[in-house]
């Protein structure tokens, strides 16, 4: 005879569903989880990232891939942006003063 299936959530089963995974899509514990992106970069620009790549691992620094280089350097801008009009990235797009400025 099979097993019943219950419909019922089990609390304290060890593969019940994690609330923050099934709200954000993720877990705390799935920071490590990577997803390929796809993005079109000017050949220029990346020209300029290989070479900087290359160039910090010629100076010593431990850099582990160009992944973790893309991912510091885009988490540095997007904390860079979160400064709203202090944002020395924003000001590309911003004139400093003007009133499309960014906010903050």
């Amino acid at each position: 005879m099979a097993a019943k299936k219950t419909t019922t959530p089990q609390f304290f089963d060890d593969n019940f569903l994690d609330p923050v995974k099934a709200a954000t899509g993720r877990a705390k514990d799935e920071k490590a989880l990577k997803k390929k992106a796809g993005f079109y970069l000017s050949l220029d620009l990346l020209d300029r990232f290989n070479r900087k790549f290359h160039e910090l691992n010629l100076a010593g620094v431990a850099i582990e891939n160009k992944s973790a280089l893309l991912e510091a350097a885009l988490a540095f801008a997007l904390d860079d942006m979160d400064k709203g009009k202090k944002s020395s990235v924003l000001k590309r797009w911003f004139h400093p003063n003007g009133p499309a400025g960014p906010a903050g």
